[in-house]
């Protein structure tokens, strides 16, 4: 047998192991839900130009928190709580609902006392809430019973803190933003003093 023989085998095998993997217990493919691609107006912006978007109803696992992201230990373990909990529900998700879906991107709302810390980068006065979107049929049961799993395994200090979040942000305005969060100064200070 070639290499390339080999090679191919080796590829059939990797997607008989990937569809198998997307299979639920009685066996009946489940197909994947992908919040970017079935809401792309919301998850992908245009980079250079402002976008009028209206966000629907959606269901969201957050954490609330104080202090500059890339050096609060708070931030950390925030982040660290949704994604262990967000994995969790997809996992069950399969099982329970005969569902599959990619985990959400990290989001965030940010504020402050002072709107003009955003342009000076002071970060520390910053408050946040860190956020996970979930699909419509993910249900707050599901995310207080991943939570309870995920106590079970292991000791994360932000997990107390992880609520459903579900509101809806109506009318909206996005951009892309290319580039370091430091240098997004000028793009906030456009947002500010073309819409607020």
């Amino acid at each position: 047998m070639s290499i390339d023989a080999d090679f191919s085998a080796d590829k059939a095998d990797i997607r008989r192991h990937r569809l198998q993997k997307c299979r639920n217990r009685k066996g009946a493919t489940v197909d994947k839900y992908d919040c970017k691609k079935e809401r792309k107006a919301l998850y992908a912006p245009s980079a250079g130009r402002f976008a009028l978007v209206d966000v629907p109803e959606l269901t969201y696992i957050a954490v609330d928190g104080h202090g500059d992201p890339n050096t609060s230990p708070e931030y950390a373990a925030a982040v660290e709580a949704l994604y262990a909990t967000a994995y969790t529900i997809k996992f069950a998700s399969k099982i329970t609902h005969g569902r599959d879906f990619v985990v959400g991107p990290l989001e965030g709302l940010w504020r402050a006392a002072d709107p003009r810390s955003f342009i000076t980068r002071d970060k520390d006065s910053w408050d946040w809430t860190m956020m996970v979107v979930q699909p419509d049929w993910i249900t707050t049961t599901d995310i207080e019973d991943a939570r309870s799993v995920v106590a079970a395994k292991k000791e994360l200090p932000a997990l107390d803190l992880l609520r459903p979040l579900t509101f809806v942000e109506g009318a909206s305005v996005q951009i892309l933003h290319l580039g370091s969060y430091d240098d997004e100064a000028p793009t906030l200070a456009r947002l500010h003093d073309e819409f607020m």
